[in-house]
């Protein structure tokens, strides 16, 4: 079991999200938690190809962090 890194966006008509890990890989959803099962699904999508392909599953490597700034 492998866990990726998504990151979601708000959008005009609902969420898009992505994972840095994996180039192409992304979904859209009208909730965050539609998006977040619609990634989930993207993501073994993904990788289903690139093993099909004969590609190597890339290992994930992303992580995320918030600062804090004054303004």
């Amino acid at each position: 079991m492998k866990k990726y890194l998504i990151v979601i966006e708000k959008t005009g008509t609902g969420f898009s999200a992505y994972s840095p890990d994996l180039d192409g890989c992304i979904a859209t959803g009208k909730t965050e938690k539609e998006v977040q099962q619609n990634m989930q699904e993207a993501i073994e999508f993904h990788l289903e190809g690139l093993q099909l392909e004969g590609y190597a599953i890339p290992e994930p490597h992303s992580s995320s962090a918030f600062v804090e700034v004054a303004i």
